[in-house]
């Protein structure tokens, strides 16, 4: 991935803004891969006479993932349409879809896509934190 030396463009959405989506993005996905590490993401440990010997605070222990996808996904749900395309088009640049050269064209193909609903879209990606940090990181933000 090249990165960009002169901008032709610049961001509508602050750094600052993407760094703290990254922060809250890592965050969910964290919480998602501590229950996948060990691969046995549901399953429930019994005692001799079968009983669930796994004991947590019921929903106060998964509050606290939900809230951070809540804030994270509000976040997001807040920016204007420019905003959501560059944010749309900074993750498709980390991933690789588009050079950091293109991110004009990264931004527009975000725009004119009515099947994306920019929250939902980027809450699906588990990679979202690193892509758009990679994405942030190539066109010199």
């Amino acid at each position: 991935m090249r990165r960009i030396r002169d901008k032709e463009w610049d961001l509508t959405i602050s750094p600052d803004t993407i760094r703290e989506l990254i922060l809250k993005a890592r965050a969910v996905s964290a919480g998602m891969n501590a229950d996948y590490e060990d691969g046995a993401e549901h399953d429930v440990e019994v005692d001799d006479r079968g009983h669930e010997t796994h004991h947590h605070d019921g929903l106060a222990e998964e509050e606290e993932e939900d809230l951070t996808a809540r804030e994270l996904r509000a976040h997001i749900r807040e920016l204007n349409e420019d905003e959501a395309a560059e944010l749309v088009a900074l993750m498709w640049i980390g991933r690789g879809d588009f050079d950091a050269s293109e991110f004009k064209a990264a931004v527009q193909e975000a725009k004119s896509r009515s099947d994306i609903k920019p929250w939902r879209y980027l809450l699906e990606r588990p990679m979202l934190g690193e892509w758009l940090e990679d994405g942030l990181q190539a066109i010199g933000a």
